[in-house]
């Protein structure tokens, strides 16, 4: 009963420390998307090139996120944990020193690697639970996207009272303080790390199957667009309806706060209903959203018998934040979702295939600004950036449909794992191709 007892502990104790170390690193991720905004404006940069700005820490932070899982299921997350965290800590305070724009960008690749963290942690927490419980545990873990809210809190008071260089000072601080906090508190598992050499390639052998596509897939859109939005909601709000920064930057917050917050409450629904019931509904409400979103500011001119009538159609700041809260609520669902997939199909590679399907969805977050912002500078139109992810998320739906819809029951919670497995349903719909052929 005492190693038990002294096992939940620790357990609790990683959970706890790793949730705060990921807040902190995805708060650092998402610096940009406050502090580009005075940037953008010294160097007079236009949409294409913010959103290339914006989208440099998501680069590198996705790019090192399969090798990062592969590290943590051979060394395990403790210490790569660590050490990706101290990587960051001199980059972003000399980001206070950079004046040209290849300076900005080069910057930020490095600080980009504390957005890896996040496929170190998943598998470095899961393996502390029983699987029953994985969903919740890594849903708050997960929580730590919250960080992107925490920055739009944070970076405007900074910026407003100091400056904007106050910003990166700052959080070098704070990332230095979590690093030693990480350290005393995480706790190391010889048991969680997978036994054997196995050779890189060997792993990425995951990537020919069609079940990390579909999840790659998936995640390209509830991680990918969260992140992407996170990034260009603040300059959004100042664009469209004029509003100062601290008030952009707090609205922002109603879709980057429950985005991140209310993953917990993600995985404990996927626990409890299934992976992909989760998915399903998360995917229809996300694509209802942005069917809404996407609808320009339109003014147009009626021929009556009384003369010429304009009328406007829009969305008011009111109902676009009320929309913009349901979709993060829709996308914290979906992060949580989507790696209980991973958890109940991979338990083996957890690190592995949570890096490379965390490098799809990191890999959405850096194109979808880009193109957010080429498609601004192409048409003029703010809410093509809408009209484009609604796109995305009209391709995951048909992709679900035809792979797992037309095969289960979506409605029916499993009774238990083990049976929605062997009845085909809820959970089971997700077998890994390796696993439907054996």
């Amino acid at each position: 009963m005492r190693p038990n007892l002294q096992h939940n502990r620790q357990a609790w104790s990683v959970l706890i420390v790793s949730t705060w170390a990921f807040t902190v690193c995805f708060m650092v991720w998402m610096m940009f998307a406050v502090i580009g905004i005075p940037i953008k404006k010294t160097l007079g940069l236009n949409a294409t090139e913010f959103g290339l700005l914006t989208a440099m820490p998501v680069l590198s932070g996705s790019l090192v996120r399969v090798p990062l899982g592969i590290w943590t299921d051979r060394y395990g997350g403790r210490i790569v944990f660590a050490l990706i965290m101290a990587a960051t800590v001199i980059p972003i305070w000399m980001l206070a020193y950079a004046t040209q724009y290849w300076q900005y960008l080069t910057i930020g690749l490095f600080i980009g690697l504390a957005g890896g963290s996040f496929s170190v942690g998943t598998p470095y927490v899961a393996r502390w639970f029983p699987k029953e419980r994985q969903g919740l545990a890594m849903g708050i873990f997960g929580a730590g996207n919250s960080g992107a809210a925490v920055n739009k809190f944070v970076a405007p008071a900074l910026v407003v009272g100091f400056g904007w260089t106050m910003v990166p000072h700052v959080y070098a601080a704070v990332m230095l303080g979590t690093v030693i906090l990480f350290w005393v508190f995480s706790r190391h598992d010889a048991s969680h790390v997978v036994q054997g050499q196995t050779r890189f390639m060997d792993q990425l052998r995951a990537l020919r199957d069609p079940g990390v596509l579909k999840y790659s897939q998936y995640y390209s859109i509830v991680f990918g667009g969260y992140v992407a939005l996170s990034l260009w909601m603040v300059q959004y709000y100042v664009g469209e309806y004029k509003l100062s920064l601290p008030v952009a930057a707090l609205l922002a917050a109603a879709f980057s706060l429950p985005g991140g917050v209310l993953r917990a409450v993600g995985g404990w629904l996927s626990d409890k209903y299934g992976a992909h019931s989760v998915t399903w509904w998360v995917l229809w409400v996300s694509w209802v959203a942005l069917f809404v979103l996407s609808y320009p500011q339109t003014e147009f001119t009626v021929l009556t018998t009384s003369g010429p009538s304009t009328f406007h159609l829009g969305l008011n700041v009111y109902t676009f934040t009320a929309l913009m809260f349901i979709l993060g609520i829709a996308f914290a669902f979906g992060k949580a979702s989507v790696f209980k997939y991973i958890a109940d199909d991979y338990p083996a590679n957890i690190g592995t295939v949570s890096g490379i399907v965390g490098l799809a969805g990191g890999m959405g977050g850096f194109l979808l600004p880009i193109l957010f912002g080429a498609l601004l500078d192409l048409t003029g139109i703010r809410s093509s950036a809408f009209m484009l992810m609604y796109g995305v998320v009209s391709v995951s739906l048909a992709w679900m449909f035809f792979t797992e819809v037309r095969r289960t029951d979506v409605f029916k919670p499993p009774a238990s794992h083990d049976d929605a497995r062997a009845s085909g349903g809820g959970l089971a719909l997700a077998q890994p191709a390796h696993a439907a052929r054996d």
